[in-house]
């Protein structure tokens, strides 16, 4: 079984190209998502996360968010605190979950930050969902109904689109045309290293 990270910058449209790779049969583990999940769930995590920030960065059963966000942004440090808890929980429920898909010829591991958080190298191949600047920040302001000057500066925070595109093995151009077909190559493709791999 061969694994396949995909990543993108915010407003690339990763969630829209995972959703064709499932149409194909292909398992997609959501990193950001799963994160989510385990971040209210975790007692591991709970319990760094209240050592370092106080009990009340839970509210009820759910991390407050929008607190931590608060502490994170604009602050590398505490980010790479909280991104040292969570980051190996993740990494080790994927693990588990890529397990239960032993027979699938390839996975897909979708994450924002695959190369800053070192999970390009647990992975096989690595697939870059690409847009134009002024087609993402269009997406995000309408996806998550934002300001302009909010998503520039969480842009600035990510990776650079070329960066990515530098290290990876595919790269999907997802403007406003069809990517069907592209999507189609790379599937095919991986196919066939996968079959090389048996």
């Amino acid at each position: 079984m061969i694994k396949i990270g995909l990543t993108g910058g915010i407003g690339s449209g990763k969630s829209t190209i995972c959703e064709v790779f499932k149409v194909f049969g292909i398992p997609v583990y959501h990193s950001d998502f799963e994160a989510k999940i385990l971040s209210d769930t975790h007692p591991k995590i709970i319990k760094q996360l209240c050592e370092l920030y106080g009990n009340d960065i839970y509210s009820g059963k759910f991390l407050d968010r929008k607190k931590l966000a608060a502490i994170i942004f604009n602050n590398k440090a505490e980010l790479e605190k909280v991104n040292a808890i969570i980051h190996p929980v993740v990494f080790d429920h994927f693990k588990q979950w890529a397990a239960k898909h032993i027979d699938s010829p390839y996975i897909i591991k979708e994450v924002a930050i695959l190369f800053e958080t070192g999970a390009d190298k647990m992975v096989d191949k690595i697939i870059t969902v690409s847009a134009d600047l002024d087609k993402r920040i269009e997406r995000v302001i309408k996806r998550d109904n934002v300001c302009k000057e909010d998503v520039e500066a969480r842009i600035k925070n990510q990776m650079s689109e070329q960066e990515k595109i530098n290290s990876s093995d595919f790269v999907i151009y997802n403007n406003s045309g069809p990517v069907l077909a592209e999507i189609l190559g790379i599937h095919e493709q991986i196919l066939k290293l996968s079959k090389k791999t048996i």
